[in-house]
Formats: C-alpha cells, structure tokens, sequence
C-alpha cells in the first residue's frame, strides 16, 4: 500500500455530527469511524442525509454540532480547499463536464493542487488515468465526445491526482449500465488495493454498493440505524423498514 496506511487505523472519524437546514434536521448526531485502507459503504433512502453528511465532512457545510476528525485532527469547518489539501478527495453526484477540455487536462487540473508545476501534474494525471484504465489514445479527447462512463473514470482519475488518502465517491455508478456498474467496481477495487486508498462510496444501486463495501452504514432521516457486514445489514429489519416502508413477516 503506497499510501503508508495500514489497515485497523482510524482515519476518519465523525463524531455526533448535526446539520440543519432551519426547521429541517438533515443529519441528526451521526457517529461512525473509518479505517485506513477499507471501502466502506454509506446507503439510505432518498432524503436520508447521505450527501449532506459528505458535505459536512468536505467543509461544503459546517455542522451546527459534533466533530469531524481525520487522521488525529479536528478539521470541523475548515474550508473545501483546506480539506482537499489535507488529503480528502470526492467525487460528486451529477457529473460536471468539461466539455471544451480535454481528457488530459480535465485531470491534470486535480493534480495542480500538489505541484506548480504543470509537467509534473501532467505526469501524475497520465499515471492517475492509466491507474483507473483510461484508454490513453483518448487523452485528447474533449470532454463533450466521451461517454458517461469516461466521465465517470476522468472525475475519478481527477480525484486520485489530488493524492488523497480518504475519497468520497458520491452516487458514482449512477446512470450506468450494469456491466459497465461492474467495470467501475474493479476499478475501485484496483485502486484501493493498489494505493491503499479509504473509501466511503454512497450509493442508491444496493447490488454495486453490497458488493463493493467490506461494511456498510445505514442513514434513515438523518439517523444512523445500522452498521455492520454487508449480510448483517440486508437482512436487518429496521434497513428493510427504511427502504420498504414496512417491517418483515
């Protein structure tokens, strides 16, 4: 692992976080810890705070209550930027294209955040995409003439070039194909056993995120109601009340 992360240390940790949007309690004291080197799955119904809580961690949102601590250090509130220095990359919801960029720049732009020097983010943007298996004869490319699911490998190339040691993967296989949903979760596989790279993925498609996650956390109304082994969770009756709307015979 390259990242010098081994496995059983806490690196992040979320502490009885509380967001609100006035009368609305989008994350309601949210506790769980991370270890270093695990994939760790975040899923909920529509609604449930999932993203909210990614924001609040990223410094999009400062919690009106509760920490976040991320390799021994309080960093609730720091600005964006600041998180992403410190080494937390994500990727977002709806794809945002750089359609008159092409592939190689679009990454080598994450890489800047590490170097001045635009031939050394230009290696690493090449090193980042050929880690996810980026076709390199289509570097140049513009972003308006690639699919989604390039899109897909570009934003999460862009998010390795910032050499981040927790990366937040928010609805990523949203709006792909199932194989192509399968090609994504050996990607994901392949980095983080290659880098060593944390990862908290949340996702909507249950197949994908069960399969992927070594544990998973279950957000209902912006409360934690589950955490446990992938089993564990599918086969909890409060997670199958939260998704069906109705407990099990």
């Amino acid at each position: 692992m390259s990242l010098g992360m081994s496995l059983g240390n806490i690196i992040l940790r979320v502490d009885g976080v509380v967001k609100r949007f006035g009368g609305i309690t989008a994350v309601n004291k949210v506790s769980f810890d991370v270890e270093g080197g695990r994939i760790l799955g975040l899923i909920g119904p529509n609604g449930a705070g999932k993203t909210t809580l990614f924001n609040c961690i990223t410094g999009v949102y400062r919690p009106e209550e509760g920490k976040i601590i991320f390799q021994g250090k309080d960093i609730t509130g720091l600005q964006p930027h600041v998180v992403a220095k410190k080494g937390i990359a994500r990727t977002w919801q709806k794809v945002r294209p750089f359609k008159n960029m092409s592939v190689l720049d679009a990454v080598v732009v994450g890489a800047l955040l590490r170097t001045n020097s635009v031939v050394q983010a230009k290696k690493r943007a090449v090193e980042a995409l050929k880690l996810v298996g980026f076709p390199e004869e289509k570097y140049e490319m513009l972003g308006k003439d690639i699919t989604l699911m390039e899109h897909k490998m570009v934003d999460l190339a862009r998010a390795i070039s910032t050499e981040p040691k927790l990366l937040l993967l928010d609805e990523v296989a949203a709006g792909l194909r199932p194989h192509e949903m399968e090609s994504l979760a050996n990607i994901l596989r392949k980095v983080n056993k290659e880098k060593g790279l944390t990862m908290i993925v949340v996702e909507h498609v249950m197949r994908f995120v069960m399969n992927l996650s070594e544990r998973i956390i279950v957000m209902h109304e912006g409360r934690k109601i589950a955490e446990g082994a992938p089993k564990e969770v599918a086969n909890d009756p409060d997670v199958i009340e939260a998704y069906l709307g109705t407990k099990p015979l």
